[in-house]
Order: structure tokens, then C-alpha cells, then sequence
């Protein structure tokens, strides 16, 4: 039975329906709240969050202290569990917990080919997604903080880029905070997007290679694809131009826990005899398009490489000026070469923005952002350096997004963070190791362990 409930809220523009429900376990509620674009004007234009409190069904008239989740990315809404799935039923032990859509994603007011071209041309676009990263998304939590806990400090628990965000808010907003838990996202404080790829193409080699040396055959299989999409380009079905270094950006996968699998399984069914000779099967390319489409999180594209930015150096395409200073990745020269084709990780380049139909009418809007030289700074080393918050976080070995090393730093910037450094995880550990992964960091919060 849905129980429906018009409430009023502060930190609401007017009375909204929130909704309340069940599933397994748990009870679900909606919230739709509104936090200004500009937290610099806070009587200036306004956007809307969405966010889905969820509390185990026994606990539900319990007062319980806060867990805000955010996701990683950028570009990505909170993850939409069934019941206590995952690292969410170790939480809802102790935690009421909000899954936050980040500005611009998922059912918050969304930021995409539709709708940014209500704020004009690309530099208006540009000037609009500039608020649209860690800073921002920190703001929001704390003006929507007081209304959901009463004021009550809240613990957050932040995977990926959510980590990046949760740094942040050690930086600017401490008091907000009872305890800070990080997956896979520890940032670094002052390096350039550049020192981050040039961090990143190397891991991404030995990720490639540990895959051919589990799957052998994949290095026949993925020289014979590249060699095809050289010859043809086709564009798929959804319009996406299906190019070789687009092809090779499916490395992405290799960064999950069980990523490499899945590669192997895609590059297995990729030709199919047809009577006009070999093509790829239409299986293969639907998967592909699946991939590599930004149509589902565009924000990811056009902000990605300006979550590293601080200062008056602009990103302009750092991962694809890096990405030539490693000519092992050059696509065509390895075919000649009869090489190993390499695959790439996580990245955005010029090209993705006129392959994908999602986002082709955001490349101006893009290089604006490229070409920006305006950026506020995202940490504070000499707060960090004081810290009173207790911090834990996972750190993977070989993470093949977010570098070990830069994480390490960081740690040790910050007073009093404890590290779990382990291989035994990928970097979606907070997904594949479940409620052990949460359960061991928020021990070290306790001192516990």
C-alpha cells in the first residue's frame, strides 16, 4: 500500500508529494528538494535534487543516525537496489541512508543534449557545468542536511568519485560530518588531469595484459575486430560511429571486478558469415553500442577531466595529448606492428564527442570546458592536515581507475585516515565484497580494528 504524504520542507520551494513504499526489507522514500545552481547566489536560479531515503522496515520509526551515499563517476545517479542488496543491507544496520542523485544525474534536474541548450550556446552551457562538480555537489549535501537529520552531523560514504567528493567536504564542510567512509576514491590534492593519465595509460597496459594472458585467444580476436573497423567504421544502430579507438575504450571494463570476463564474452561473438562476406553480428554491435553510449550519463563526458581541474591551467583533452606519449596505444601502428592491440581505460577525448550521437551537439560545449581557465581550488591541505573526522578508506592495489600511489599521498595528507590497502578487490570492491567491504572501513572508523 503506497503511503502518500504532501509535506512541506524547508529547503523546498513549495509543497511536494513525497512518497513513501516498500520493498523487501526495507521502506523507501522519495524527496525532491531544491538547492540554488549557484551557492555563491542563493537567491539566484535553483535546481532540483532527488534523493531516496531507505531504512530497514524494523527500524523504521527509529531515530537513527545518517549515511549519505555518493555515487562515483561523474555523471551517474545513486545505485537503484531491490531490498538490502550489496553494501546497503551492512548500513541499514545502523544507518538510515540517502542514495543522493548528484546534481545533473539521474532524477535530479538533468544536464544533457535536451536540456542545455535552454541556457544558450556552448559558453552559457560551459559556464552552467561548471557547477556541476565536487564543490557543488558538497554544497548541496549541506543545504540539504539540516532538514532531513535535524542538524545532526552525518556520515559519508563515498565510492569513486563520490570519494573525490567526500575529500571535499573534509576540506569545506567537516562539521557536517560524523565519520567519512571511501571506496576507491581518494584524489589526488594538486595534480594536474595531466599527471593523472600519464599515471593511468601504464596501469591500463598491465590491466590489457593480464587479460591476454587469461584469454590468449583475445588477441587474435581483438586485431581481426580493430582491422575490420579500420577498413569500415560502421555506425550502429543507435547512430554511434563504431571507429577503433572507440572500439579499444571498451577497457573501461577491465576495471571491475569482473570485467575481464565480460570483454572475453563480447569479443567472442563478435563476426558472423553473411552473403556478402564477414561483418559483425548485430548481437555484438547492440552490446557495443550498450558500452559506449553517454546517452544514459552525459555528465560523465563533459565534466569528467574537469573534476581534476584547480587553478588557471585548463585540462585541454588531457587524455588524448597524454595519450601520445605512449605510442603502444596507437591502434593502426600496432596492427602494422602485428602487436597486441592495447585497449584504453577510463577517458574522454575529442573524437567520443563526435562519435556518440548523445553528444555531438555538445562538442563546442565541450571545448569550452576544455579550454577553461577559471577553476576553483577542491582541497584544502592545510585543513586536511587537522582533521578531527573519522576517515577510513579502500584503497586497491592495482586500481586500474584511480591510482594507488596518488591515493596513498593523500592519505597521508589527511590527519588521522586509516587505509585498507588490498588486492583482493577490484574497483567496484564496495559491490563485489558486499557488506564485508563497508562493514571492515566503518570499524576503522570505531577504532575497531
Amino acid at each position: 500500500m503506497l503511503n502518500w504524504d504532501a509535506a512541506w520542507n524547508p529547503y523546498v520551494s513549495g509543497a511536494l508529494l513525497t512518497v513513501s513504499y516498500r520493498q523487501p526489507g526495507v521502506v523507501l522514500t522519495d524527496h525532491r528538494l531544491t538547492v540554488p545552481l549557484d551557492h555563491d547566489r542563493p537567491a539566484g536560479e535553483s535546481i532540483e535534487l532527488f534523493a531516496r531515503e531507505v531504512v530497514a522496515s524494523d527500524k523504521a520509526h527509529q531515530s537513527l543516525p545518517w549515511m549519505v551515499y555518493l555515487q562515483g563517476g561523474p555523471g551517474f545517479g545513486a545505485n537503484r537496489f531491490v531490498g538490502r542488496q550489496a553494501w546497503l543491507d551492512r548500513a541499514l544496520t545502523d544507518f538510515r541512508v540517502l542514495l543522493l542523485d548528484q546534481r545533473g544525474t539521474g532524477h535530479s534536474t538533468p544536464a544533457n543534449r535536451q536540456t542545455l541548450p535552454l541556457r544558450g550556446g556552448p559558453r552559457e552551457q560551459a559556464d552552467y557545468l561548471a557547477h556541476f562538480r565536487a564543490d557543488s555537489i558538497v554544497r548541496d549535501c549541506e543545504a540539504i542536511r539540516p532538514g532531513l537529520t535535524g542538524g545532526a552531523p552525518w556520515t559519508v560514504l563515498g565510492q569513486s568519485f563520490g570519494g573525490f567528493c567526500a575529500v571535499h567536504y573534509l576540506s569545506s564542510a567537516p562539521e557536517g560530518l560524523s565519520a567519512a567512509v571511501v571506496t576507491g576514491g581518494l584524489p589526488t590534492l594538486d595534480g594536474h588531469a595531466d599527471d593523472v593519465y600519464r599515471a593511468a595509460y601504464p596501469r591500463i597496459e598491465r590491466k590489457v595484459a593480464a587479460h591476454y594472458a587469461r584469454y590468449p585467444q583475445d588477441v587474435d580476436r581483438a586485431r581481426r575486430i580493430a582491422e575490420y573497423l579500420l577498413q569500415h567504421e560502421p555506425v550502429l544502430s543507435g547512430g554511434y560511429r563504431l571507429t577503433a579507438e572507440a572500439f579499444q575504450s571498451l577497457g573501461i571494463l577491465l576495471g571491475g571486478s569482473d570485467g575481464s570476463h565480460r570483454l572475453h564474452y563480447l569479443l567472442e561473438d563478435a563476426f558472423v558469415r553473411t552473403p556478402q562476406g564477414t561483418a559483425l553480428s548485430d548481437a555484438f554491435q547492440e552490446d557495443v553500442q550498450g558500452l559506449l553510449s553517454y546517452a544514459g550519463h552525459p555528465l560523465y563526458a563533459l565534466v569528467h577531466e574537469a573534476c581534476y581541474a584547480q587553478g588557471d591551467r585548463p585540462t585541454a583533452w588531457s587524455a588524448e595529448r597524454v595519450r601520445a606519449e605512449f605510442p603502444q596505444f596507437d591502434a593502426a601502428k600496432t596492427l602494422a606492428d602485428d602487436g597486441p592491440l592495447l585497449f584504453t581505460g577510463e577517458s574522454v577525448h575529442p573524437w567520443t564527442f563526435e562519435n556518440d550521437p548523445a553528444l555531438r551537439p555538445l562538442r563546442d560545449t565541450a571545448e569550452e570546458l576544455a579550454a577553461r581557465t577559471d577553476w576553483a581550488p577542491l582541497y584544502d591541505p592545510a585543513r586536511l592536515a587537522v582533521n578531527e573526522v573519522p576517515v577510513a578508506a579502500a584503497v586497491y592495489h592495482d586500481d586500474m581507475y584511480v591510482d594507488a600511489e596518488h591515493s596513498l599521498r593523500t592519505a597521508r595528507a589527511v590527519r588521522g585516515l586509516r587505509t585498507w590497502v588490498t588486492d583482493e578487490f577490484e574497483h567496484d570492491g564496495v559491490r563485489a565484497g558486499g557488506p564485508r567491504v563497508l562493514d571492515r572501513l566503518l570499524a576503522l572508523t570505531r577504532d575497531e580494528v
